[in-house]
């Protein structure tokens, strides 16, 4: 077997990216889902927080450490109604507006149709649209390449190793059969790795500091670690179900956000959330 490449894991800045995401998405959210979220009451805006009312179905958030960006990734409208509309923005660290439409505002040559999972690795921004993969030059937004997969539903989120292999989540239907983890290698043959239960409609994926993938259903509190061939090796429990968003930083310790409960759980390794 090869030695896999050095991983750069997230800095505790993408904690932040991932809240963000999360929260909005949990309006756009409901088709994912198998029951209705529970709504707290609102509370007032922080004095060092803005709105902007640029931002269409933004259901994930990636960040790229050589540039200092978040990249803010919008859904737009369902494909039946206005086809190939997404866009991706461009967010300054310090929450202002950078590029509303950085991908996206010139359509010519462009084809993004309902992205969801986003995620940058090697100078490159992955992003999952339905039952594709693209991805786009991070100094230039051009487009790069992408791999279908035509027997995917619908990618949600994905992760990207440093070899250049994607894992990506189908959440899927109810029948547990859909709900799968595929593994996409660098020379673009997919496969299936994980279906059916333990998954149960899941969400946030991602890759911890033992190239182990996790991921969060947000059908239950279940936080699932499996090896690289599929076999799950550890369950852990976040505080609350219908979880979404996850985040591994360098020392193991996972950070699960649920958009049923509004709540953001800590799992730091061996402890419980």
């Amino acid at each position: 077997m090869s030695r896999l490449p050095t991983r750069r894991f997230f800095p505790r800045r993408n904690v932040v990216a991932a809240l963000f995401a999360a929260c909005c998405a949990a309006a756009q959210d409901q088709d994912a889902a198998d029951g209705p979220f529970s709504a707290g009451e609102p509370l007032d805006l922080s004095p060092n927080a803005g709105t902007y009312g640029g931002f269409r179905f933004a259901e994930s958030m990636a960040y790229d450490e050589a540039r200092d960006p978040y990249i803010a990734v919008n859904a737009r409208i369902a494909q039946d109604v206005i086809p190939n509309d997404g866009y991706i923005s461009l967010i300054n660290p310090d929450g202002t507006a950078h590029t509303l439409k950085w991908i996206g505002a010139d359509r010519s040559g462009l084809t993004l149709n309902h992205p969801l999972g986003s995620n940058v690795e090697g100078g490159l921004l992955y992003v999952a649209d339905i039952d594709v993969v693209r991805w786009f030059d991070m100094a230039t937004g051009e487009p790069r390449g992408c791999v279908v997969v035509g027997e995917a539903l619908r990618f949600n989120d994905i992760e990207v190793g440093g070899d250049g292999t994607i894992w990506a989540r189908q959440t899927g239907t109810r029948e547990s059969a859909s709900r799968r983890i595929y593994r996409i290698g660098s020379d673009g043959d997919p496969s299936v790795v994980v279906q059916g239960a333990p998954l149960a409609r899941p969400h946030g994926v991602a890759l911890d500091p033992e190239w182990n993938t996790v991921v969060v259903n947000i059908n239950d509190d279940a936080v699932l670690t499996f090896s690289p061939g599929g076999e799950l090796i550890r369950t852990e429990r976040a505080v609350d179900g219908g979880n979404d968003g996850l985040v591994i930083l360098d020392d193991g310790t996972k950070y699960v956000s649920s958009v049923r409960f509004g709540t953001v759980s800590r799992i730091r390794p061996g402890a419980p959330a």
